[in-house]
């Protein structure tokens, strides 16, 4: 049995414990940017109303941006909340759309990572867009953090996505392991270790993998709301920004960071397991 009821009741309060440390301040200055070659930030489009878009400052000649479709934690539709990790990984050359406007409120709903799908290929092509030919609509990431993650699940078999990034998260109910058997994309899962309340949930869902899918489960001993409001996202934003650029960009030095009895994460204070990785 899961723990539906625990994981649910984390991801009603979630809003509440996070906001004191991020709504209405300004992120350290270090986070500004990121740590990539681009500095990045975000903005809007009224041809993507609901959502917030992080980029490259300038976009950079003769290099395509890969797509990634974030789906915030809480279903929160505040676009801005995980501003620090979203920015840094912009920063490292990603076309990073989150769901949500900048400090906006409600809820979020799966579509919306669809959607954020489709406005980049459609911009990509677009005659008069700042986007066209700058975006690589054949690279697609789609991850999300605990409710956003269960959000990923949900758009997961969509046949455009390259690979699936659930953070400190996974499925409420043994009535949603459908979703697990529609996953076709390599697989990462970025968890907090055991304090983390959705630990049981993704190791659960680890075990009822698709046979042959190559996976990733990497644990860090920082409870369910993780590095994301540290520095350029901490150290959830440094590895997330490497197997984004392994499988997205084909950053081989990057991949090696998750392969192998000798990975480089292996020998450190993640744990880590590896499933048809190669």
């Amino acid at each position: 049995m899961r723990l539906r009821t625990a994981l649910l009741a984390v991801l009603a309060t979630a809003t509440a414990l996070l906001a004191p440390a991020t709504a209405g301040a300004a992120p350290p200055p270090s986070a500004l940017g990121g740590s990539g070659p681009y500095s990045a930030g975000y903005e809007t489009s009224f041809r993507l109303p609901d959502h917030t878009i992080y980029r490259p400052n300038t976009l950079p000649t003769g290099v395509k941006l890969p797509i990634v479709a974030w789906g915030n934690g809480a279903c929160r539709a505040d676009g801005t909340w995980f501003e620090n990790i979203l920015t840094e990984w912009a920063s490292h050359g990603f076309l990073v759309i989150a769901n949500g406007r900048p400090g906006g409120f409600g809820q979020t709903d799966s579509s919306m990572l669809t959607e954020s799908i489709d406005w980049a290929i459609e911009e990509n092509s677009r005659i008069g867009s700042k986007y066209r030919n700058r975006i690589d609509t054949t690279k697609v990431a789609v991850m999300g953090q605990s409710c956003g993650g269960i959000e990923t699940y949900e758009v997961a078999d969509d046949p455009r996505i390259t690979t699936t990034v659930l953070w400190n998260s996974g499925l409420l109910s043994d009535s949603q392991n459908h979703l697990l058997q529609r996953l076709h994309a390599p697989i990462a899962y970025f968890i907090g270790g055991p304090s983390d309340i959705a630990y049981p949930n993704a190791m659960d869902d680890w075990g009822r993998l698709p046979a042959g899918l190559p996976a990733f489960m990497g644990n860090l001993d920082v409870g369910h709301f993780g590095t994301f409001d540290q520095p350029n996202g901490g150290e959830f934003g440094r590895v997330g920004g490497h197997w984004l650029k392994w499988q997205l960009k084909g950053d081989q030095a990057s991949g090696a960071q998750f392969t192998g009895p000798g990975c480089g994460l292996c020998a450190t204070e993640w744990d880590v397991r590896q499933k048809n990785l190669g």
